[in-house]
């Protein structure tokens, strides 16, 4: 039997399972990779909101990493939150040392939808070298919002960008993926109606994203499948917590 390919999510831990590590380990599951995880912070929340967060030390994280790429032959990587450009810096390097041809997907979580700040925002000006090292980004609309402002959109011709449109106000349930400078409107399949508010559902539609990448499919092909996976996940029930199937 074929080994599943392996992918590292680097994130935050969620007690409540619905975003960060734990969700993305669901999602990696269910979508037949094989789950690895690195913490980089412990956080305290609920469905509905963040309490606290604890960093963990750059050189504990950078460690766990090396281990984790030294031993598995990993595809492809997720970031979740991280508290800096240098410690999202530090992190893609470390992981090309050990895969140079690796995958790499943010998810750039700067706040939560409970207005928590992760990221420390005054770092924001030494991301624009670090963001054309990853394959994709994935902010939702008001990340993309602030990233545009500052002029912190990767080159398209060497990341990708997928914008989320869960928090549009026009054309809700609308992504856009901008690849080599081509703009792909990804519509919604289900009737967003239908779909339920999650937490956490921006860590789900990366993970399973970066689990396609992993499988080597294209990164249009990739993101559509990420698409059908969240829009399922948001439809599994009315709670703020989903169910991964």
């Amino acid at each position: 039997m074929q080994e599943r390919p392996y992918v590292i999510s680097i994130a935050g831990f969620d007690p409540s399972g619905g975003a960060g590590l734990l969700s993305d380990c669901k999602t990696f599951e269910q979508s037949k990779v094989m789950g690895l995880g690195v913490c980089t912070a412990l956080t305290l929340q609920t469905a509905s909101q963040c309490i606290s967060l604890e960093w963990r030390l750059l050189d504990e994280v950078i460690k766990a990493i090396q281990v984790l790429m030294e031993n598995y032959p990993v595809s492809a990587v997720k970031i979740g939150i991280v508290k800096d450009a240098e410690f999202l810096d530090e992190i893609i390097k470390t992981v090309k040392i050990g895969n140079p041809e690796v995958k790499i997907v943010w998810d750039p979580v700067l706040k939560s939808t409970s207005e928590f700040t992760f990221f420390d925002l005054e770092t924001l000006p030494q991301l624009k070298p670090v963001v054309n090292k990853l394959s994709l980004i994935t902010p939702n609309y008001n990340e993309y919002s602030v990233l545009k402002e500052n002029n912190l959109l990767p080159d398209t011709n060497k990341c990708s960008l997928l914008i989320k449109g869960g928090h549009r106000e026009d054309h809700l349930g609308t992504d856009i993926l901008v690849e080599n400078e081509k703009e792909t409107l990804l519509l919604p399949v289900e009737d967003c109606q239908l779909l339920f508010p999650k937490h956490g559902s921006g860590c789900v539609l990366s993970s399973a994203i970066t689990a396609e990448l992993a499988k080597g499919e294209n990164m249009e092909t990739a993101c559509r499948n990420g698409k059908l996976y969240i829009e399922k996940f948001l439809k599994s029930n009315p709670s703020l917590l989903g169910t991964h199937s």
